[in-house]
């Protein structure tokens, strides 16, 4: 269908990169404030429903990755970067799935302060999804 109707690849692209806003939007407001700053927030106020935002955006992006992904599936599965993109994405979905069993998250939901280990998940949170921005960005280029 997306091949067919340029306007429906239009609003799909569209509303995939509205998803990535999402999650980077709510990932990297959260991941900060675990790693100190914005300390006048509380992570038990913030991380719910951060958190939620976060899983819609993830669940949407994918979503609508996979109609854009069934546009050209055969050059898709042969570029790198869409490869590399798909691992990282796997990789930031395994870090919060992670982090949402650890006890010492539930802890900072009952706003402690973030352990180190919590702190290391805020950081590859980051590391994962910007990364996976970029790899996105250059599926194009290959």
């Amino acid at each position: 269908m997306l091949r067919r109707f340029q306007i429906a690849y239009l609003l799909v692209n569209a509303a995939h990169i509205l998803s990535i806003g999402l999650v980077l939007g709510a990932i990297i407001t959260l991941d900060l404030r675990i790693m100190g700053l914005f300390r006048q927030y509380p992570i038990g106020a913030l991380g719910p429903p951060l958190s939620r935002v976060a899983a819609a955006g993830i669940g949407l992006a994918i979503l609508t990755g996979l109609m854009l992904f069934s546009v050209r599936p055969i050059a898709y599965i042969h570029n790198t970067a869409f490869l590399i993109k798909v691992g990282i994405v796997g990789l930031g979905i395994t870090n919060a799935l992670l982090l949402n069993q650890n006890r010492h998250w539930r802890l900072a939901l009952m706003n402690k302060e973030p352990s180190r280990r919590v702190q290391l998940s805020a950081f590859l949170s980051m590391a994962f999804w910007v990364s996976a921005i970029i790899a996105g960005r250059w599926i194009g280029f290959l």
